[in-house]
């Protein structure tokens, strides 16, 4: 078969952290022999490259190229494509992993789309991906039309024979940003890119000892330079106008404008903040005017307008104003409508834990040029925030504990412009919102895969955008919330976890479903038909099982069809046939599934049985165990020989001695966050 896909993976000492990234590409959906994997060790020390020889021993389609170390991942990628005999070629870091079914996903929607470029779904545990390009599908998507620069990692699917039509290749040495020179090109001169929306392809993971290199302290001259580079592209590729000012915006306001506001600037030791500063204000002076500074919300604008008159002192300050703002949610109410869960919320920012106000009055024309004072630049700032409360949003996200695996649920929002009581001439600025999370279609249109998915709000106001976990309004008591459901052939349990967010579980829960609270008389037996209601809700008709488990010794095991249905008033009706015929004398344990024709039935034990004796079927409790005789005390254990001997050690040593064996032992089990 003719090869689809080249993965090239540059590796540098990874460690155990590659070992996510062999399985991963081992693991692929697309047949061996349709796509290859090509490791390039970039002079590793450590025991990778006969790892990665061990690998490539046992799989035919692995590759290893070993070279002397070239400093950055420009070299290896390119030593990769050189090797490349697939259609395409995906590039992988050595500390990330792919989706199990990525290769096979985005070749088939670059081929049916025809596109030289195709981006994956990103999720980013402790790493920060693109959130808006991943919104839907994008089959043809442009700077335009689209976010696209809100992705410069070179973490892509490309067309080799594209690569080889236009001499693209990355930069080589030790740098920064080669992947935004490489990117920003192919951006400009694919002939199509396509977005792919509703499957996580790609899972950046930050190092537990955060080596990732892009987590790395960098220096500002070379940093900057190297950006400068890529500006080069778009000015080379593109005419002044509208598309190199968008381009232009994103470096503007994400490479520039955000290292220098709030905490991420305000906690930077001092003379690296200012040198920071100082070559952001060099390439602002020097490359950006004021057609791209006014695509920028009031946030950024008014920051990155100081840092270009090389104003350090207003920036900071400004910054300091800025660290004390932060995201405020509050969950009003969560109840089932139909298939989906109805969740209605309200987002604001707060400062110090109070709602955050802003001017009433947004009248008059916004001043060109950065302001004359710190505070005057505050004012606009707010102001600004003000004037376009009209295109704030909020947003409501589901993201899978373990993974980070997102996705938006549909919402629908109101603006409020809520007065101050006792300041006539400031206001609040509160989004509220009404969100259905429906569990068989949350995964961009497909069920939530097993697991807890936690709620993220995203709220954007005027250049704000913040991520903040969903919490309830009250937190004394918590709120009640629904039933567990059963839904989309899952499994689902809303719940407040341990800090008091809003989560589901999809089909983990076991004892918080509440199937030991079950009594006898909760169950009724008519004839040979066993009748419960029972908390959980559906919508339709649902397979469960019954499975009935007999006496010892033999406990012969029964199981029967069941069914779920929705109950007047709310619950579940639960119908299952009896195998009266079948049952003998004496108590038969009772569990049930609720998802009869899931993947992995899962049977839950309840604290009852069904009896059969000479009067007829009927639910009870198990029988009491037999007490067990008391066995005879068994004599004071004499202390062993190293406690003997511990005993006779100084104090301090005794104590330094517990402590250091004190660290061994294994931490508790936490449930939540």
């Amino acid at each position: 078969m003719p090869v689809k896909v080249s993965v090239v993976v540059p590796v540098y000492n990874p460690g155990p952290y590659i070992e996510d990234c062999i399985a991963s590409v081992l693991r692929q959906s697309l047949p061996s022999d349709e796509y290859e994997v090509i490791f390039v060790d970039d002079g590793s020390s450590d025991e990778t490259p006969a790892r990665l020889d061990a690998v490539a021993a046992e799989h035919p389609h692995v590759h290893v190229i070993h070279q002397e170390p070239s400093g950055w991942s420009g070299k290896p990628r390119n030593v990769g494509i050189a090797a490349s005999k697939g259609e395409f070629v995906m590039f992988v870091d050595n500390d990330d992993f792919l989706g199990d079914e990525a290769l096979e996903r985005m070749y088939n929607y670059g081929v049916e789309n025809e596109a030289d470029l195709i981006i994956g779904k990103m999720a980013g545990k402790g790493r920060p991906v693109p959130v808006e390009l991943f919104r839907r599908n994008h089959p043809r998507a442009t700077v335009e039309n689209a976010p696209l620069m809100d992705s410069l990692t070179p973490h892509k699917m490309l067309r080799r024979s594209f690569l080889d039509r236009i001499g693209l290749r990355f930069p080589e040495g030790r740098r920064r940003l080669e992947d935004h020179v490489f990117v920003a090109e192919a951006y400009l001169r694919a002939s199509n890119i396509s977005v792919l929306s509703d499957y996580v392809c790609y899972y950046h993971l930050k190092r537990d000892d955060a080596s990732n290199a892009g987590f790395q302290r960098f220096d500002p001259v070379g940093y900057f330079a190297n950006l400068r580079e890529a500006l080069d592209v778009v000015e080379r590729y593109t005419e002044p106008g509208h598309r190199r000012d968008l381009m232009f915006r994103r470096w503007l306001r994400s490479e520039m404008g955000e290292r220098l506001r709030g905490n991420r600037f305000v906690k930077l030791p001092d003379d690296y903040r200012r040198e920071l500063f100082d070559e952001i204000h060099k390439v602002i002076a020097e490359r950006m005017g004021p057609s791209v500074f006014v695509l920028l919300e009031p946030a950024h604008r008014v920051v990155t307008e100081l840092a270009g008159a090389g104003r350090y002192e207003d920036v900071l300050a400004v910054a300091e104003w800025e660290a004390a703002i932060a995201p405020s949610t509050a969950a009003q109410s969560v109840t089932w409508d139909g298939d989906a869960l109805k969740i209605e919320f309200s987002a604001e920012y707060a400062v110090g834990g109070a709602p955050k106000t802003y001017p009433a009055d947004t009248s008059g024309t916004e001043p060109e040029g950065p302001a004359a004072t710190a505070a005057e630049a505050i004012a606009r700032l707010e102001r600004g925030t003000a004037a376009r409360f009209a295109r704030a949003r909020v947003d409501l996200m589901m993201r899978e504990r373990e993974t980070h695996a997102q996705f938006f649920q549909p919402v629908e929002i109101t603006r409020e412009t809520l007065p101050v009581e006792g300041e006539p001439d400031r206001v609040r600025l509160v989004v509220k919102a009404t969100a259905a999370v429906n569990p068989a279609t949350a995964a961009s249109g497909t069920p939530l895969p097993p697991g807890l998915w936690d709620a993220f709000v995203r709220l954007t106001i005027g250049g704000w955008t913040r991520e903040h976990r969903l919490f309830p309004v009250s937190k004394d008591p918590l709120p009640a919330l629904p039933v567990p459901g059963v839904v989309g052939g899952h499994r689902v349990l809303p719940y407040w976890t341990v800090k008091n967010n809003f989560a589901l579980d999809v089909d983990q829960a076991g004892k918080r479903l509440g199937f030991g609270e079950f009594r006898p008389e909760d169950f009724t037996v008519a004839g040979d038909r066993l009748r419960a209601v029972l908390p959980f809700h559906v919508t339709g008709d649902v397979k469960a099982a019954v499975r009935l488990t007999g006496p010892k010794p033999a406990a012969e095991v029964l199981e029967v069809p069941a069914t779920l249905s929705p109950a007047e008033g709310g619950g579940a009706v639960l119908d299952a046939p009896l195998p009266v015929r079948s049952l003998q004398q004496g108590g038969w344990r009772l569990a049930l599934c609720l998802v009869a024709d899931a993947a992995e039935p899962r049977f839950f034990t309840l604290p009852l049985v069904v009896r059969n004796s000479p009067e007829g079927l009927k639910v009870a409790k198990p029988a009491p165990k037999k007490a067990k005789a008391a066995a005879a005390p068994r004599p004071k254990a004499r202390p062993g020989v190293a406690r003997r001997l511990a005993r006779k050690l100084p104090l301090p040593v005794r104590r330094a001695l517990v402590r250091a064996l004190g660290r061994g032992r294994k931490p508790a089990r936490q449930e939540g966050k």
